[in-house]
């Protein structure tokens, strides 16, 4: 738990909507008079702005290793320039992705080991736990469909196969299973306007909205 605003993180495979999901959830809180920062991993300051591109650039080849680390880098620039501070003035956070991201596609698709890549991001975020996270569940069919309509080439991760996904996809829903108070599954092939309401549903009895 965060120490006095409230940390809510959006996780799923690419093309499961959480960028729009991100969005709406924003504009909704604060329009109830909610102090919200909407930012993005990795990302959300220069620094991990900067390794962002790193990772995410197909012309590098960078070991699985080197994949968590640079992740891992990134998140600990966020948690201390951007995270920390907006929480400890009481304000609420929407994260586009967070540590479950890194044990779903490092730790598993990637073949590192959860707990190996979760002792790294520990020491990353300080322990920094989310109040609450929602994850989007899509086939990877269906998944895939959404990211060739964006009309962007596909960065270094999109590249992977349908099997990479499919095993992001099932750590996910084990890492759900694992803390069902923290983690709430979305159908995220449901109308936009169906997930933010489930969404809103999720924060109201959590964190009593």
């Amino acid at each position: 738990m965060s120490a006095s605003g409230r940390l809510i993180t959006i996780e799923g495979v690419d093309g499961a909507g959480k960028t729009t999901l991100a969005a709406a959830l924003a504009a909704e809180l604060r329009r109830r008079g909610l102090p919200v920062t909407l930012l993005r991993e990795p990302g959300g300051v220069q620094a991990s702005e900067a390794i962002r591109a790193l990772v995410k650039d197909p012309s590098f080849e960078i070991s699985p290793r080197t994949e968590a680390l640079l992740y891992a880098a990134a998140r600990a620039q966020l948690v201390q320039e951007a995270l920390m501070p907006l929480l400890a003035q009481g304000g609420w956070v929407l994260l586009d992705r967070f540590v479950d991201s890194s044990l779903a596609y490092q730790g598993a698709g990637r073949g590192l080991g959860i707990e190996a890549v979760r002792e790294l991001n520990r020491f990353a975020t300080g322990d920094l736990t989310p109040d609450r996270t929602l994850l989007l569940t899509l086939s990877s069919d269906s998944a895939r469909a959404r990211t060739d309509t964006r009309g962007e080439a596909p960065d270094r991760l999109e590249q992977e196969g349908a099997a990479f996904f499919e095993t992001i996809a099932q750590a996910y829903l084990e890492l759900a299973a694992a803390e069902p108070e923290r983690i709430h599954v979305l159908d995220a092939g449901q109308p936009p306007e169906r997930v933010l309401a489930q969404a809103l549903d999720a924060l109201r009895l959590q964190l009593a909205l």
